[in-house]
Order: structure tokens, then sequence, then C-alpha cells
């Protein structure tokens, strides 16, 4: 049998929305408060999914000591009190909108 289940977390971080595209009039029309210089932060909810079969030993998919380590791992430690705008895996992102986030949690944690 097949199984899946959800479980969330929560991390904040900064960002600033700003691109060299534009002026800085132009930022602060396009973006308002949110192109603050110093940047703005938010606290962030992120959900993951787990599918597979239970196993027979345990009537679990995945431990969940074990989930939370990956998660902290490769996505908790990673944003959590960080500033967005500085995180190396953005370079081909102009700015940081939410998606970035997603992108990175949407790959497989486990094999």
């Amino acid at each position: 049998m097949i199984a899946s289940f959800t479980r969330g977390y929560t991390f904040s971080a900064s960002h600033r929305l700003h691109t060299d595209l534009l002026s800085p009039e132009a930022n602060r029309a396009a973006f308002g408060k949110c192109n603050n210089p110093h940047g703005h932060g938010h606290n962030y909810r992120v959900f993951v999914t787990v599918s597979g079969p239970i196993s027979p030993q345990t009537g679990m998919v995945i431990n969940m000591a074990t989930l939370d380590a990956v998660v902290r791992e490769h996505i908790l430690s990673r944003f959590d009190h960080r500033n967005l705008n500085l995180d190396p895996g953005r370079e081909s992102v102009p700015m940081v909108p939410p998606e970035l986030i997603a992108g990175v949690a949407e790959v497989p944690l486990l094999p």
C-alpha cells in the first residue's frame, strides 16, 4: 500500500524586491515598501509531502525524525533567518519571489 502525508514547517526570512532594469523611482513605484533598501521580512510556511510504501516493520512511510532532519538540512538551514537576496542558488533569478523557495523545495529530498 502506498500512503502520502504532508508535514508543515515554518521559517522567517528577509528579502528586497528590486531590479537593476528599473530606475530607483520605477523600482519604488513597482514594488512599494518591498523595495526598502534594508529589505523586509516574512514568515514562510513550507509543506513537505512524502509518499511511499508503508513499512510492514514500522507502519510508517518514513520516520518523522528522519524527515525533520532532511528538511532542516535542505530547507530550513538554507532559508531560516537569512536574506534571500544573498542565497547562492538564486543567481539566475533577478529577484527573490516565493517561487525561489518553492523551486528548491520541489526537488526530491529523499531517494
